[in-house]
């Protein structure tokens, strides 16, 4: 849950603090990159495409990790945990020195994100939790309004609540406090999940 709660947070800082992209929510990327070209002047045909191309990078970067440390699933999750935080700890700095309002900082800050969530998806996708997802809900509510309550249910419930908490909590303090503060936010979450001990 504290990742999913992330994917709010870095998500808010994305959308609201970066020109209308996503760093998370590929999907959303997908979308904004055609109405781009079909000409919606509000959008970055830009952004979205570096927000898609980062988080690639970041997921293609789990598997060699993964190749590179044959530690078990539990140890490689705490690896890429961890790098994620650095990277979101990274964005944190570069918002804290330059704000989000330059074209390069933005970017800067769309690439680190992007690639911190491709990792971070990577590895939470090799866990294989059911119904237990960091970024995407469309399933998961579906399976809230189509499916019986079951125990999967409590576990849908705690993603939805998880990622509105984070995107509540990422708009106020993007709105009110600015970037630097949200992704520092995520930062320390993120340190505290790669530090917790194996049981």
């Amino acid at each position: 849950m504290p990742l999913t709660f992330v994917t709010g947070l870095v998500d808010a800082v994305s959308y609201l603090g970066l020109g209308h992209v996503f760093v998370a929510n590929m999907t959303g990327n997908v979308a904004f990159l055609g109405f781009s070209l079909a000409g919606a002047k509000s959008l970055s045909l830009w952004a979205s495409a570096l927000a898609i191309a980062a988080f690639v990078v970041g997921a293609w970067s789990e598997s060699r990790i993964a190749r590179l440390l044959p530690a078990g699933p539990v140890g490689l999750f705490r690896v890429v945990v961890a790098a994620h935080a650095v990277l979101v700890a990274c964005a944190a700095a570069v918002a804290f020195a330059s704000g989000a309002t330059h074209t390069g900082t933005r970017a800067a800050l769309i690439a680190l994100l992007g690639c911190g969530m491709g990792l971070q998806n990577a590895v939470v996708r090799k866990l294989a939790v059911p119904d237990l997802t960091t970024t995407v809900l469309t399933l998961t509510v579906t399976g809230l309004a189509s499916d019986r309550p079951e125990r999967a249910t409590a576990r849908r419930l705690l993603s939805v609540a998880a990622i509105l908490a984070g995107a509540l909590t990422g708009a106020a303090l993007e709105l009110h406090a600015g970037a630097a503060w949200a992704l520092g936010t995520a930062a320390l979450v993120l340190a505290a999940v790669a530090a917790v001990p194996a049981s």
